[in-house]
């Protein structure tokens, strides 16, 4: 049998659970898009499009010639769905990305992706450190 002491208690768990979950999802999306920021960024650096078009060196990322690849880069917003992981993925259809990024038979990878990840973590950890604090504070007052 559960008093009302513990409905209580109950409901504060949920109500600090729920808004915990909030501050841990908006922190990975914004850092998903950091991610995304930082490839088109890379992508952008450096190139030149048109007829003066130079192809990158390999294992450097991609020069921008159409914009067809920075314009294909987007975060995927996954709902949270319970028991799973939250999950926010930056991913470009662009139909070139995977050879682009990993490589291929005929060519030497040009990672964009990768290493926008690698760059953005420790600020994308100190992001996420921030607001689950920022969460902790507004359930304390």
């Amino acid at each position: 049998m559960t008093g009302p002491r513990d409905q209580v208690r109950k409901r504060l768990e949920a109500f600090r659970s729920q808004q915990l979950l909030k501050a841990v999802q908006s922190a990975l999306y914004e850092a998903a898009d950091l991610v995304r920021s930082e490839a088109f960024r890379s992508i952008s650096a450096g190139s030149v499009s048109g007829k003066k078009h130079q192809p990158s060196a390999p294992g450097q990322p991609p020069n921008r010639d159409s914009g067809v690849l920075q314009a294909n880069i987007e975060v995927i917003r996954q709902g949270f769905q319970p028991g799973k992981e939250l999950v926010a993925t930056v991913e470009s259809s662009a139909p070139y990305s995977a050879p682009l990024e990993f490589g291929s038979s005929k060519m030497a990878a040009r990672p964009f992706l990768r290493p926008a990840r690698d760059k953005m973590k420790p600020r994308a950890e100190r992001l996420l450190v921030t607001r689950v604090n920022q969460a902790i504070k507004r359930y304390r007052k």
